[in-house]
């Protein structure tokens, strides 16, 4: 049976507690904002041990952030986080309705809210790889902006086989030491291979057997052909919603898998608004995936249901 509806709405619910959704919550929160932050405890960059490239917060682990927006959070009097996980959001009239399906201890409960933040991620997919998966947000990284200057003057491999591998690559070229493009048994296009070779950058085409850690960073064993011992690895990983919610309510989604949004981070369907990597303008290929990105795009989008709502309670 279906929990009933309250009658005294949020005005916001935000979905999602890493950087986007604190940052939502606390922009809502200084506007006197009557808000529900909800956190699943699933954060796309949890496997990582720092994270970097964010003036002030360079090299603060991803827990130690978390639990310093939390305690800003814990000011704002009309701001309240859970920890629990949404399991349906659902459009009612000219509001919404959210359903946690454990709801604590008090089993299933539904809550109202005139506006919503969806800031639940995505989710990597990562090249089937033997040992890739324990390595991943340490020796193994997918962004050099975020995490290329920790292996300065190592040797750095660059796995994948796509169009990306050369610009990877060339993005590295001045921090690592050495660089070797692991193709996994695929072939290159004749183009990028000339790119890399005129760049003396190494290929090893043999598919690769395993990836374990070692005391340089990890030892890469290929199917045939001497071990590699590099430094770090970056990947090419794949990416998906981590939530289901945008299909849920029929968000309009890009080709990158991402929910599309206007500059303000309003969504297609009027009153959801979408920050972090789960959604980016038409105007970019891909979601800009750093902790900093995140943040400001919680802050705009938050601003933007804010500035909606007002103009909803006054209207000309």
């Amino acid at each position: 049976m279906t929990a009933p509806v309250p009658s005294n709405p949020y005005d916001a619910v935000v979905v999602g507690g890493g950087p986007a959704g604190l940052q939502a919550a606390l922009t809502l929160g200084r506007m006197h904002r009557r808000t529900l932050l909800l956190d699943s405890g699933e954060y796309r960059n949890a496997p990582a041990e720092h994270l970097h490239n964010f003036v002030t917060r360079d090299g603060t682990p991803p827990a130690e952030f978390r639990a310093a927006a939390r305690a800003e959070l814990a000011a704002y009097a009309t701001v309240t986080v859970r920890e629990t996980a949404a399991s349906a959001v659902v459009q009612d009239g000219a509001g919404f309705r959210v359903e946690l399906g454990a709801g604590g201890a008090h089993g299933p409960e539904t809550l109202a809210a005139r506006a919503m933040v969806l800031a639940t991620g995505m989710r990597d997919t990562l090249p089937a790889i033997p040992g890739l998966e324990p390595l991943f947000g340490t020796v193994a990284a997918v962004c050099p902006y975020c995490h290329g200057h920790e292996l300065s003057g190592k040797h750095v491999a660059v796995l994948g086989s796509g169009p990306h591998v050369a610009r990877v690559a060339f993005l590295l070229e001045r921090i690592a030491s050495r660089l070797t493009v692991l193709t996994d048994g695929a072939g290159l296009e004749p183009g990028i291979r000339a790119q890399l070779d005129g760049a003396e950058v190494a290929v090893r085409p043999e598919p690769v057997k395993e990836l374990s850690r070692s005391a340089t960073g990890a030892t890469v064993s290929f199917a045939e052909g001497p071990d590699e011992e590099v430094g770090g690895v970056f990947v090419a990983a794949g990416f998906a919603q981590r939530a289901p919610f945008a299909e849920q309510l029929g968000l309009r989604m890009l080709a990158s898998g991402a929910a599309e949004i206007d500059a303000m981070g309003r969504t297609s369907v009027p009153g959801v608004f979408a920050a972090g990597d789960m959604a980016h303008t038409a105007a970019l290929p891909m979601p800009m995936a750093s902790v900093l990105t995140a943040a400001s795009s919680g802050l705009v989008a938050a601003a933007a249901l804010d500035g909606d709502l007002l103009a909803s309670d006054h209207p000309n």
